[in-house]
């Protein structure tokens, strides 16, 4: 769940814009940050591990000069917490490409083994992000071979579409290639998002941006144009032209957990307002509490995703909404996180409760979703110390039971707290006197009624349906057993062992 940005200008320079652009990102990676921009002869490139704002600074504008850029900030699903990982990536041949991605590739070995062996490529880094680009730039090379180097932007789409053909997985892609433009792409599933937006410039031309979500736009006075369609690939020219190319056939199924958490609520993903799909989310859990037949005081939503929900269900069901937990802006999002210990200290410099909302009261606590258990098993501690008579838990998603190989970090079972255990186990885990959730079929609905268009969602973390068919048991067992992922569940109750047994962090 990384975001990604790029801005291709005619009389600005791009620095700045991609600033505020990834600032409007930052939710969707917090790990490194990192822009490129291009001056129509050198690439400028600052990167490092860190927030957008702490990576950059006042005499980057200096330095990073150029009307066409592109950005990252990363949240890391392959590969290590090494700032070396940061994107962009960058391959000096053909043309010279700089790349960012957002997603995950399923068949990273296999193409790791072509990329080093059959194509004699080196690789700097553990990233499946860097075998993307060395993919894609082999592919253009084969086909500057085939067809000379009179035309780039054929050479280019041609590209495109032999890495399709190559690569598996989600994948929204923006590269800059030197003296030809920017290069935009998403996969033939269309799993993570990806919009392009123009604006008006003076003379022959527009600028266009990329991005993972619309909201980058606005601030830099970008009107959404549309969302880059499955299997597409789109070039702006140094003359601000843009040209599209269907490199495969393609059929929608976005990502549905990018409604449920990863995506802003202001943001619109394929025709869908992420705020309209979390109000519909809100009126099916609302139905479901009503049949569990519980007393309830007040809905308390856990901040911040899942206040529209919150505010839905107790507009539903005549029940008083209130603010119970305050959140510290200053922490990070939990769920996104690199390791167990720290997602554990930072719960309780995130939230505090009020007890004034809480002390002998049954309230209803709304989660977007329960993926780990940590956040809302120390939530509900809190609000019992608060002097909450009863603490009840509705999540607005349905039980997370499989692993997100498509870019969400949840790659192990063992790290689902759903996995394996009933409504009624997870109840008590939590410590709860009442556990609600989404029934799938509700969510789905709630996302599709924004754009009937679309047939089918990834629900792959919900139903273990991965939708580029592709995903092995072979592949995920990789995942069980890769360093990073064992380094990140060291500290994971073993099989059989009480979540409520771990010892928290101090």
């Amino acid at each position: 769940m990384c975001g990604i940005l790029g801005i291709a200008s005619r009389q600005h320079e791009v620095f700045a814009e991609l600033y505020d652009g990834l600032l409007m990102l930052q939710h969707r990676g917090q790990d490194a940050s990192g822009i490129v921009t291009y001056t129509g002869e050198f690439f400028r490139e600052s990167k490092a591990n860190g927030l957008v704002k702490d990576v950059f600074n006042a005499s980057d504008a200096e330095t990073l000069r150029g009307k066409v850029g592109i950005g990252h900030v990363r949240y890391p699903t392959a590969g290590s917490l090494s700032a070396s990982e940061a994107q962009p990536f960058f391959v000096n041949a053909p043309y010279g490409i700089y790349l960012v991605h957002n997603g995950n590739i399923t068949n990273t070995a296999e193409q790791r083994d072509k990329v080093t062996a059959k194509y004699s490529r080196h690789l700097r880094t553990t990233s499946d992000s860097e075998i993307l680009l060395n993919v894609l730039a082999d592919k253009i090379s084969d086909s500057i071979k085939v067809n000379g180097t009179v035309d780039p932007i054929r050479n280019l789409f041609a590209g495109v579409k032999m890495t399709m053909e190559r690569i598996q997985g989600a994948y929204s892609v923006i590269c800059m290639v030197a003296g030809v433009g920017m290069l935009a792409f998403r996969d033939p599933h269309g799993i993570r998002p990806l919009s392009i937006a123009r604006r008006e410039a003076e003379g022959d031309g527009d600028d266009y941006a990329f991005a993972s979500e619309d909201v980058a736009f606005g601030i830099n006075g970008f009107e959404k144009l549309r969302d880059v369609a499955p299997g597409e690939a789109i070039l702006i020219d140094l003359d601000g032209n843009m040209h599209s190319f269907q490199a495969v056939e393609g059929t929608l199924t976005p990502c549905i957990f990018e409604y449920v958490y990863l995506a802003r609520p202001d943001s619109m993903l394929d025709g869908i307002s992420v705020y309209k799909t979390q109000l519909r989310m809100g009126q099916t859990l609302a139905k479901q509490i009503i049949e569990a037949d519980l007393e309830i005081d007040c809905i308390i939503p856990v901040p911040d995703s899942a206040r529209p929900v919150a505010l839905e269900v107790a507009n539903s069901m005549g029940i008083r909404y209130r603010e119970g937990l305050v959140k510290n802006r200053y922490i990070g999002r939990t769920f996104i996180m690199p390791g167990q210990a720290e997602r554990q200290k930072s719960v309780r410099r995130k939230l505090n409760a009020i007890p004034l909302e809480m002390k002998g009261l049954n309230i209803m606590l709304i989660d977007d979703s329960i993926v780990r258990g940590n956040t809302i098993q120390k939530i509900v501690q809190m609000c019992r110390d608060a002097g909450a008579k009863k603490v009840y838990i509705a999540s607005a998603s349905p039980p997370v039971k499989y692993p997100n190989v498509y870019g969400i970090d949840m790659p192990t079972k063992h790290e689902l707290i759903a996995d394996g255990r009933s409504t009624e186990e997870i109840r008590e885990e939590l410590g709860a006197d009442a556990l609600i959730y989404q029934r799938l079929e509700d969510l789905v609905w709630a996302a599709k009624e924004g754009n009937k268009d679309i047939d089918t969602f990834d629900c792959s973390c919900f139903d273990g349906q991965y939708v580029t068919g592709s995903v092995s048991n072979d592949y995920l067992d990789s995942l069980e057993s890769s360093g990073r992922v064992s380094k990140k569940i060291q500290d994971m109750p073993a099989p059989g062992e009480s979540w409520n047994s771990m010892k928290l962090a101090t």
